[in-house]
């Protein structure tokens, strides 16, 4: 019998149990982390492709207008996740190239149909529909001044291109409650009725401009530059442009190298309930609840630190005469009469008019103290870069021309002949007064 090799011994065992112990636990977890990678990327004929990472369900009436492109919310989105729009279809065939694009990468998108549209190409609906795409309505017609329409004509816009669409589909409930205006031509009449009906109103956060006369490139940047710029959104695109069929692979390809996350969003139901949010999620940049202090500056705090203390005045010297008024002070006070009734009324007894009109302070007729605040508390810095002189350091006379720049004669400054140009404070009045001198408070 052959000898056993000493270096597999019992301590040797236990190294090689311990190791299998470890790998096993290693490619359980590498399972368990792969296996969300994998459901992703189950595409049929494409295990690379982009896929659809969730579905976000919404109720139109809980935020009925929604793309920062007009409106202050937009859809409850994380960082790089973006959800991709159709206008205008369908219209073969290049309505059909987009669905082909789409499905060879697992996408799911929005598509706003034109009620005309689906009256002539029913079966481009259809389509969108077995595509499991969600559909939304455009209007009847996409008339370009929707916001200057009269209001039974934005009416009937509305409700024929809803009608349409569902007839092409054959089942009414298989039309979204989305809406999005042609030309994004929003109006008040418009969003109180799509309110009213229960829909959601659609913008956008950023748009490619496919519908302008541009190339393929132009538009795969616009794309590309506007969704890097904003972190993520809904992206509006055309399905009826020969230039969006050829950019549309290039969009998808580097959406899916740069990382980022496609999301179908679908209305609430009944049988299927909302995508819990949050508030503040349906912002594309969230207000802080700091950016009132970050705006305007917090009152100290007052600390402290020491027992010494300042004292307070008395009451009785914080008037004219020994805390109380005499009935002249108040006829001056409260009754307006000329100079010569004046001069007759103070002849009896002169009234002081030189600062300080009371008696010295004094701290022996009180027990009022107050503490010493430390004097860190008034160690504030100053700004330095670049003086602003908002004082009244200057007569300042009306130029002809209501927005002519004013003319100034600094009397602080030492070249004080020297005559400039200078715009006024938006909002400020000129001094026009010729015998207006500067205070030396201003004199610099």
């Amino acid at each position: 019998m052959a000898a056993r090799p000493a270096s597999f011994g019992p301590r040797s065992r236990g190294r090689a149990h311990r190791a299998a112990a470890v790998g096993l636990g290693l490619l359980a977890t590498l399972g368990l982390g792969l296996a969300p990678a994998r459901a992703a990327s189950a595409c049929p004929g494409n295990p690379t492709a982009l896929g659809t990472s969730r579905t976000l369900v919404v109720d139109p009436m809980e935020h009925p207008r929604i793309g920062t492109m007009q409106y202050r919310e937009t859809l409850p989105l994380k960082d790089h996740e973006v959800v991709l729009t159709f206008d205008d279809g369908p219209l073969p065939p290049h309505s059909n190239q987009v669905l082909q694009i789409l499905a060879s990468e697992c996408v799911k998108a929005t598509f706003f149909i034109i009620g005309r549209m689906a009256r002539q190409f029913p079966e481009g609906v259809r389509k969108v529909r077995a595509a499991g795409h969600t559909i939304g309505t455009h209007s009847e017609n996409h008339p370009l001044h929707f916001d200057r329409m009269p209001p039974e004509r934005i009416r009937q816009e509305i409700d024929d291109g809803i009608k349409h669409t569902a007839e092409a589909l054959g089942d009414p409930a298989a039309v979204a409650p989305f809406f999005r205006v042609p030309g994004l031509r929003r109006g008040a009449v418009m969003e109180d009725y799509l309110v009213s009906k229960g829909l959601q109103s659609w913008s956008a956060d950023f748009p490619a401009d496919d519908w302008r006369p541009i190339s393929a490139d132009q538009v795969y940047h616009y794309a590309i530059s506007r969704l890097e710029a904003k972190g993520r959104g809904i992206l509006l695109l055309h399905d009826i442009q020969a230039r969006t069929v050829a950019a549309l692979p290039r969009i998808l390809q580097t959406l899916k190298a740069r990382g980022y996350r496609i999301v179908h969003v679908v209305p609430a139901t009944p049988d299927r309930p909302k995508t819990p949010t949050e508030p503040r999620e349906w912002y594309l940049h969230p207000p802080a609840a700091s950016v009132a202090m970050a705006r305007w500056p917090r009152a100290p705090k007052f600390l402290f630190v020491s027992t010494e203390t300042l004292p307070g005045p008395g009451l009785s010297e914080s008037d004219l005469h020994g805390g109380k008024l005499h009935e002249r002070d108040f006829q001056l006070l409260s009754v307006p009469r000329d100079a010569e009734a004046t001069a007759q009324l103070l002849q009896a007894q002169p009234l002081q008019t030189m600062t300080p009109f009371h008696a010295a302070l004094h701290a022996s007729n009180n027990h009022i103290a107050l503490p010493v605040p430390a004097q860190s508390v008034f160690a504030l810095p100053e700004r330095t870069a670049g003086r602003l002189d908002y004082g009244i350091s200057s007569v300042m006379r009306p130029a002809s021309g209501l927005h002519a720049p004013q003319r100034i004669h600094n009397a602080g400054n030492a070249n004080a002949g020297v005559v400039r140009l200078r715009r006024p404070i938006p909002g400020s009045q000129p001094i026009a007064h010729p015998g207006l001198t500067p205070s030396a408070v201003f004199q610099r």
